[in-house]
């Protein structure tokens, strides 16, 4: 008898243990659920307003303007696309902004690795000072500067052209991105370097021929982010650019929002069609270099 309750006893253990296992993994179960539930709950709350603009770009005024609104057309008018480029010229917006988008996207990403391999592997006097105060530039906003920048341009003979928004990326690339562009450096190893340095190789066939290749996550990360932020830009062409034919999307695609048709009907549902060819781009491209992006993002906050 002492024999088979000394057998149960481990028995009733393991029994005992594999519940509370199951009890464990059920409540992981749960909580995810509920996690993917409100995560899918709020995915659509959030993309609302995405699917009203995209199903009013098919509307026509009269629907627009009808009470009680109504998500989806009553006539589907694809045209309104079209019509979009007979108003304006939004095809030459489209060139505009691809121009300074990808020339200052350019300038800022070669600039800033420039800088951040300068922090990330050079020691001389005063190096996380200037670092320091490069950091700091991140706090003061862009309007405190807008004033002096519009005098230093006039005073150039710049307004009215891209110089004012393509020429300053090449100077830094600003200080969010050689700060990315210094972590990521970080993480190479010096050994690298070294082994570089005694077969003959200058700083700059290292900086060209080792660590650029080896920071294409970061490049893209640093790539996208800054295309996005000139592709949006609305503040720097609405201030510098004075000629219709030179105006960006940002700014172009504000024309809608006052545009009226000769029977004075409002047009705002070529303000949602032109808002979303100039968002779907920008959609796809994330997409795109997604597995970059995220993996940039990462790796650059391992080492500080």
């Amino acid at each position: 008898m002492a024999q088979n309750m000394s057998v149960s006893q481990p028995m009733r253990s393991a029994t005992v243990g594999q519940g509370k296992y199951h009890s464990a993994r059920a409540r992981r179960r749960a909580g995810r659920t509920i996690l993917y539930v409100i995560a899918i709950t709020s995915s659509i709350i959030f993309m609302l307003p995405f699917a009203w603009a995209l199903f009013s770009s098919f509307k026509s005024p009269g629907d627009l303007t009808r009470y009680p609104p109504s998500l989806f057309p009553t006539v589907w008018q694809p045209g309104n696309y079209a019509e979009v480029f007979t108003e304006v010229p939004f095809a030459r917006w489209i060139a505009n902004t691809l121009f300074i988008a990808i020339t200052a996207t350019f300038g800022a990403v070669l600039s800033a690795a420039l800088v951040g391999f300068s922090f990330a592997r050079f020691r001389y006097p005063g190096r996380d000072l200037i670092f320091l105060v490069t950091l700091s530039t991140m706090m003061l906003p862009a309007e405190v500067t807008l004033i002096p920048l519009y005098i230093g341009f006039a005073k150039l003979k710049w307004l009215d052209s891209y110089r004012p928004l393509i020429i300053p990326s090449f100077f830094g690339g600003g200080a969010f991105l050689i700060f990315m562009m210094r972590q990521f450096f970080m993480t190479i190893p010096l050994d690298l370097d070294e082994a570089a340095r005694i077969d003959g190789a200058s700083y700059l066939r290292i900086f060209w021929q080792i660590v650029m290749p080896l920071s294409v996550p970061a490049l893209a990360t640093a790539s996208v982010l800054t295309f996005i932020g000139h592709w949006d830009n609305f503040m720097g062409p609405f201030i510098y650019l004075n000629t219709k034919e030179k105006f960006t999307l940002a700014v172009g695609v504000r024309f809608f929002s006052a545009l009226v048709d000769p029977d004075g009907k409002p047009r705002q549902h070529l303000l949602m069609a032109s808002s979303l060819m100039m968002t779907f781009p920008i959609i796809i491209l994330f997409f795109v270099a997604q597995r970059f992006f995220v993996r940039g993002i990462v790796m650059s906050g391992i080492k500080g």
